[in-house]
């Protein structure tokens, strides 16, 4: 089975091919199904919420760099649980990219792309999944080698129905739609064939989080995951 990238990436030696990257992508979305998409408020939180999520079943974190914090929750997480999988998300330039590469991440996730960025992915030992959110971004992405892509905002550009029509002109590219994915839709997103997985936050309510109700996260993402058996 193809392996994901174990060590601090800030070496360019051994550039995977992009088909290969797919492969990696593949890999961590089967496994994931849902991946949830993390903001760290403050640092206290991060090993408790990695914890609750992972107890809940989700070992595939995606840690955003909307705050400040970001960076260092990778960097905590690769050191202090070794056995989740921990990417980095909203990256949103070069420079993004390579600070999270530094810090340890296994994954980029970004929330759209540009021809620098797709560009900067193409080189990065690590697996990129762009965000798209439209088929002229598809088409920018399919032309660099990307097969991989995150539709965001996932309902406001369409939700299933755009899933759908996509894989017409698109019969090799699949998705990890996010962004209004919920409980309600879920089954519904995973049905669809060029699906791979699911990004959401519904499962880490930002209240809790403050509360620290560990026990609730856990179980709101376990009947999540549940829903998909």
């Amino acid at each position: 089975m193809t392996s994901l990238p174990t060590h601090r990436a800030n070496s360019r030696e051994a550039v995977p091919s992009m088909a290969d990257k797919a492969a990696l992508i593949d890999v961590l979305c089967g496994a994931a199904r849902i991946l949830p998409v993390i903001t760290i408020e403050r640092e206290q939180d991060v090993l408790p919420l990695a914890d609750a999520l992972a107890a809940g079943g989700l070992h595939t974190l995606e840690i955003t760099l909307r705050s400040e914090h970001g960076l260092s929750a990778i960097r905590t997480l690769r050191e202090e649980r070794p056995e989740l999988c921990v990417g980095a998300g909203t990256v949103l330039d070069e420079w993004m990219l390579a600070e999270a590469e530094a810090a340890g991440s296994q994954f980029i996730v970004t929330p759209g792309c540009t021809a620098e960025l797709l560009r900067a992915g193409v080189y990065s030992p690590l697996p990129l999944l762009p965000g798209i959110a439209s088929a002229s971004e598809i088409m920018l992405g399919h032309a660099l080698g990307y097969r991989r892509f995150k539709l965001f905002p996932a309902e406001l550009c369409g939700g299933v129905r755009a899933i759908q029509a996509f894989a017409g002109p698109f019969p090799g590219i699949r998705f990890c739609p996010t962004g209004g994915v919920k409980p309600d839709n879920l089954r519904d997103y995973m049905a669809q064939p060029n699906v791979m997985c699911v990004g959401g936050s519904w499962m880490m309510d930002k209240d809790w989080v403050r509360r620290g109700d560990w026990q609730r996260i856990q179980d709101v993402t376990a009947e999540a995951l549940a829903l998909l058996v």
